[in-house]
């Protein structure tokens, strides 16, 4: 059993799988990366997930176009990200707990939707594989990064897009000081809370792409509560990676890769208990939280409301 987990064959299908199951963790950490740049903690991610991964797969079951069901999902997102911001921003509510409510919501919103509006599990054709001429033709190498569907590509040309914005540019600039001294940013002329609703409805965005890449591009099915708290690991990610997207992206790497290893050992039949496989990524959840508290700071504002001095 175990050295067929050894086999070329196998390895392959461990890491081209892996790749493609890192992308909804880079979506959703990347944008909550931006948040988490401007001073905004959003543990709402998964809820916002649910309700793009409805939206993506409902509309795309129903129209037929799966890039319509891309952009349902976006909107449904950047939707539920306007709410956390004018909750966040305007109402200075603690936002751990305005989080939790937001997936709380979004959890019970996406399965009463499901009832109503669905009744039972269906499947939907999903995005296919796009194979890079040439390139996938590589043994190995082809089958792993060049043989994958569009979502997994925009996934990871999003890093070094995020990484540019945040270092390179002055939205950027304007990002990062209001997540490490909000005061100082609004005495030069910046709109904190401009900045906040931008980042959050940034981040609610890609949390409903990251919802939509599970439900019409990678199982290419809706449940009810199918993200499993991948939102959770996705907040996590951004501790992890220390608010930089590149070290989002190992991170990323990191757990799916974990993931993808436990779902061939069961398909393998490896004598492992299933329940030990399942847990695998949540315990290196745990691990990587502990690792990562002395390791990185975080923005001076993070968590913290802001109200402008008079």
């Amino acid at each position: 059993m175990i050295s067929e987990l050894l086999s070329a064959t196998v390895l392959i299908g461990i890491l081209a799988s892996g790749i493609r199951l890192a992308t909804p963790y880079l979506y959703a950490a990347i944008g909550e990366t931006f948040g988490q740049k401007s001073g905004v903690l959003n543990l709402g991610v998964e809820g916002q997930m649910l309700l793009g991964s409805f939206a993506a797969f409902y509309v795309a079951f129903n129209t037929g176009s799966l890039w319509l069901g891309l952009l349902a999902a976006i909107l449904v997102g950047a939707a539920m990200g306007l709410a956390m911001a004018y909750v966040t921003v305007n109402l200075r509510a603690q936002q751990g707990i305005s989080g939790i409510g937001f997936y709380l919501f979004g959890l019970g919103m996406s399965e009463l939707l499901f009832q109503i509006l669905m009744g039972t599990v269906e499947t939907a054709q999903g995005f296919p594989k796009v194979y890079i001429p040439g390139l996938s033709d590589i043994p190995g190498i082809g089958e792993i990064f060049f043989s994958q569907n569009v979502l997994v590509y925009g996934a990871f040309l999003l890093v070094p897009l995020s990484s540019f914005v945040l270092n390179k540019t002055t939205l950027g600039l304007k990002i990062r000081a209001v997540g490490e001294n909000p005061d100082a940013a609004d005495s030069l002329g910046v709109s904190v809370a401009r900045i906040r609703y931008f980042t959050i409805i940034l981040g609610g965005a890609l949390s409903g792409i990251a919802g939509a890449s599970l439900s019409i591009a990678l199982l290419n099915v809706f449940q009810q509560n199918m993200t499993s708290g991948l939102g959770f690991i996705a907040v996590a990610l951004v501790y992890f990676g220390g608010w930089k997207p590149l070290g989002v992206l190992w991170g990323a790497l990191l757990f799916s890769m974990v993931n993808s290893l436990q779902l061939w050992i069961q398909v393998l039949g490896i004598p492992i208990p299933s329940d030990i496989a399942v847990m695998m990524p949540y315990v290196l959840t745990i691990l990587v939280l502990i690792a990562s508290v002395s390791r990185v700071r975080s923005p001076s504002a993070l968590s913290k409301p802001f109200e402008r001095e008079s």
